[in-house]
């Protein structure tokens, strides 16, 4: 499993943008500056949408006043799904929205769990604060738990330095 101090791998996720479907490389999205990466299990589930995206997109402005450059949210979801869920809760471009699709990053990343009655392979709950390609704070969550991955904790672990 990917740990504090390991520099962000490459891959590809992608997003539907408005000139149409994108990839982005992890590695070169986040080589530069301080950005938040966070995963949630799935798009349009209860805690993903009432609880972890919305403190992302309620807390952007004060994240981005200490330094954090990017904030982006990624599922084992496809791109149409993500950009669907962004449009449903007003995210607007306060966060990125990127579909890991087949899970095949976050099999890189060791950050997968198998949910075979949820739908199969997810992403774990976690946030990771990345800073010129490393990653600085990584949260993950205990299963079915959540908090440590929270935008006010990630800001809280900001603040500290």
């Amino acid at each position: 499993m990917i740990k504090t101090n390991d520099r962000i791998p490459a891959g590809t996720l992608t997003a539907l943008g408005e000139v149409g479907m994108q990839q982005f490389n992890p590695a070169e999205l986040f080589d530069k500056g301080t950005h938040i990466l966070f995963a949630v299990p799935g798009a349009f589930t209860p805690t993903c949408s009432e609880k972890h995206l919305p403190g992302f997109v309620e807390h952007a402005a004060e994240l981005k006043k200490h330094g954090v450059q990017t904030i982006a949210c990624v599922a084992v979801n496809d791109a149409f799904v993500m950009k669907a869920w962004g449009k449903a809760l007003n995210v607007g471009d306060s966060v990125m929205l990127l579909s890991d699709g087949d899970a095949s990053y976050h099999r890189e990343l060791g950050l997968i769990k198998e949910t075979s009655s949820f739908g199969g392979t997810r992403a774990e709950r976690y946030a990771m604060v990345i800073t010129d390609g490393v990653i600085t704070h990584l949260f993950v969550e205990d299963e079915k738990s959540y908090g440590v991955s929270s935008a006010e904790h990630v800001l809280e672990a900001l603040k500290k330095g």
